[in-house]
């Protein structure tokens, strides 16, 4: 098996468009732009766990979840801890007057990164804060605060990113949709419009799809008729990543992130952003796919028979799955069917197999990536002549997080590799 098999197989593309951008950003400060990343990452990642594998949004859209999703919990992007730094470390109490949170000190319409924190901490419970970090309208960056927040009954880590998004874009819409459940285990999840006319997720999950750790992690997105982006996060841990659970769960409410986000100061921040910085830096879009519904539909058509579709879904351009079942228990197949990916033959397929008419192919057995108990992945990955690339992987499960339900995906490998090389695909792309 290509050593290749064993990494997510959009990984490599999804880091090679973000050196590409990066290569255009210059900043005096790297590790502002480092922290700053993070927390911008943070929502991201959750589009790449729910996504999987392809979408016509733009890279930053790009999907995930399994081996066919981009990496769950990095780019898996989606970090968002420290921002860049223009407060300085230190630890005061909750309960500032509201005319804390009323607008910027200077008089000039810029938020500090100070002014940031001190609408931010305004706006939470009583309590105590430390390692605060913040980045105003003035960095070159988009506005970020971070603080560790304890009520007393344990320190949480809390992070506020700000921005603009397109109203009504595509963007717009996934960063404020609920993963489907079959890829992204959570607790919940709601996405309303609100009466403004903004849209409001709240999702109440995980830092590590696969439950390894038991750090849960809160998360709100707001985007509103004119295009402001406010996102929220909390954690029942000091950091979230690589620190222990401080409590059973992060301590604000969902009723209190819908309060904290939809605060009207983060309006006028966002507002404050010079003209210049307000439209966000996008990739060039890949290739529109096919749509995911005939994806999902062409998929069935091309199993075998006897078995019987239990549920499906996807995403509105390149990504569909199936969960089936043979009577031997349930299994999850998903596909990515994705034009425009003829720059992976040298990074993903070398060393793959090559079929008479140019068609690279590569086929791996490994263990699932979600931690279910005793999931395994069967993935057979295409790349036609032309750059349609065509992944489909099976397991024993009928979700990567959910313990195995049989011994061996409901597909066998070369069922895979017929579907995925089944000339249907080309005429649909």
């Amino acid at each position: 098996m290509p050593e290749n098999m064993q990494q997510d197989p959009f990984e490599d593309r999804f880091a090679a468009a973000l050196r590409d951008t990066g290569h255009s950003i210059h900043t005096d400060d790297p590790a502002a732009l480092v922290a700053g990343g993070r927390v911008r990452g943070r929502r991201a990642q959750l589009l790449r766990r729910t996504a999987v594998l392809g979408g016509a949004a733009g890279v930053a859209l790009v999907g995930v979840g399994g081996a066919l999703l981009l990496p769950g919990g990095s780019s898996d992007p989606r970090r968002t801890s420290a921002a860049a730094s223009s407060a300085s470390p230190g630890s005061s109490s909750a309960g500032a007057s509201s005319s804390s949170s009323a607008g910027p000190a200077s008089g000039d319409g810029a938020f500090s990164g100070d002014d940031i924190l001190r609408s931010l901490k305004a706006l939470l419970p009583e309590g105590t804060f430390s390692e605060e970090t913040a980045q105003g309208t003035d960095s070159p960056l988009p506005p970020t605060a971070h603080v560790v927040f304890d009520d007393g009954e344990g320190a949480a880590a809390i992070g506020l990113s700000l921005g603009r998004v397109e109203p009504g874009s595509e963007q717009a819409r996934q960063v404020t949709t609920c993963p489907d459940k079959t890829q992204v285990d959570h607790d919940g999840c709601t996405s309303d419009r609100l009466p403004d006319g903004s849209l409001l997720m709240l999702f109440q999950g995980y830092e590590y799809p696969d439950r390894r750790v038991e750090t849960k992690w809160w998360n709100a997105e707001l985007v509103t008729p004119e295009g402001q982006h406010v996102s929220l996060s909390e954690w029942n841990a000091p950091a979230e990543k690589d620190a222990p659970v401080s409590r059973p769960k992060p301590p604000l409410s969902v009723e209190k992130l819908k309060e904290v986000v939809t605060a009207d100061v983060w309006r006028r921040v966002v507002d404050a952003m010079p003209e210049s910085r307000k439209p966000s830096v996008t990739p060039e879009a890949p290739p529109a796919g096919m749509p995911g519904k005939t994806i999902a539909d062409t998929l069935a058509g091309l199993l075998p028979e006897g078995l019987k579709v239990i549920t499906e879904g996807g995403q509105d351009s390149g990504y569909a799955y199936l969960v089936v079942n043979d009577g031997k228990g349930a299994s999850l197949v998903q596909i990515n069917v994705q034009p425009g990916m003829g720059d992976l033959a040298r990074e993903i397929f070398g060393g793959a197999e090559t079929l008479p008419n140019g068609t690279l192919i590569t086929v791996g057995e490994q263990p699932g990536e979600k931690g279910g108990e005793g999931v395994v992945m069967w993935t057979v990955d295409t790349l036609r002549p032309d750059g349609l690339r065509v992944v489909i992987s099976a397991f024993n499960a009928p979700a990567q997080h959910e313990a195995a339900t049989r011994d061996t995906p409901a597909l066998t490998l070369a069922q895979l590799r017929e579907i995925a090389l089944s000339t249907r695909w080309d005429a649909g792309a």
